[in-house]
């Protein structure tokens, strides 16, 4: 693979590079980091999973070898992570020129405007709202409980935000949007850095996404998910990683491989492509630059 054009980008700044899932944002900071110097610091909400790194296309140790990484990996499957979690492990990070990448537009965003530090939920009201979830018209009713402002604001289709705003209310009385509208400054302002954000051709990333599923696949992603199934529980954060779910049904004789993967494949460019709907409604003043031109 030839070298990027790295003239653009200023060695002396933090580098923040976003973009969808196989567009060539590990490829980039390696690139950066090996000419320029500076910490590779994963932002991507799936590669943080100790169990998960051939599914979750973290980099590989022969790469690892070659530029100083961290927040990679990092995270054993007992535990949950959130994005206040990442962000107070980057904090301890900032005293050196980072490198951040990843796909995880909360992750970037928060870390570029600030998070509004709300309590940790409970496990057991955490486990009160999944049961809810579950059940049918269970998101309608968990939008319902909501405070007007913050369901005013929220995405109403993203069972996940849903979840987390009504766990927020049950557990502090307050609601989530309130706590936003106290969110301190953030650890690394826009002025302190340099955003990138990686675009693709749609048809130029589904091929990507469907050739590098096949290549995870011929790699070890299969075992990878065979060693996590005694543990498997659909609802944990780990076992949300894209693919797993799919590839986990084959093992358990539910489907073929074939059809594991054909619906892992379908799952990881529907992921993309709410991964660009992120960028362009939160990420509309970072450099965009086009995938298929940076090597």
């Amino acid at each position: 693979m030839p070298a990027p054009n790295l003239s653009e980008i200023d060695p002396s700044r933090h580098l923040l590079i976003a973009g969808p899932t196989a567009s060539g944002k590990s490829a980039l900071a390696l690139a950066v980091a090996q000419a320029q110097g500076g910490v590779i610091v994963n932002a991507d909400a799936l590669q943080v999973w100790s169990c998960w790194r051939v599914l979750t296309a973290r980099p590989d140790a022969a790469e690892e070898a070659r530029a100083p990484h961290a927040l990679y990996g990092h995270v054993t499957p007992e535990q949950s992570y959130s994005v206040g979690d990442w962000l107070r492990d980057l904090a301890g990070l900032v005293g050196q020129r980072l490198i951040v990448t990843g796909g995880t537009g909360l992750y970037l965003t928060a870390l570029t405007q600030g998070l509004a530090q709300i309590p940790a939920t409970p496990p057991a009201l955490r486990a009160e709202a999944d049961a809810i979830l579950r059940e049918p018209g269970g998101l309608a009713r968990l939008l319902a409980d909501l405070d007007p402002p913050t369901a005013a604001r929220i995405d109403r289709r993203n069972p996940a935000r849903v979840q987390r705003a009504w766990e927020v209310l049950r557990a502090t009385g307050r609601g989530l949007s309130s706590w936003q509208n106290d969110t301190p400054p953030p650890l690394i302002p826009p002025a302190d850095c340099q955003r990138i954000l990686i675009e693709a051709d749609r048809d130029w990333l589904a091929r990507r996404i469907e050739t590098r599923f096949h290549a995870m696949i011929r790699d070890g992603a299969l075992e990878e998910v065979a060693a996590m199934l005694p543990h498997w529980h659909p609802d944990r954060q780990w076992a949300r990683a894209i693919g797993a779910p799919e590839l986990a049904a084959h093992l358990q004789g539910r489907t073929s491989l074939a059809e594991a993967i054909e619906l892992a494949v379908i799952a990881t460019r529907q992921y993309a492509k709410s991964q660009r709907i992120w960028f362009r409604g939160r990420m509309r003043d970072w450099t965009r630059r086009q995938a298929e031109t940076l090597f």
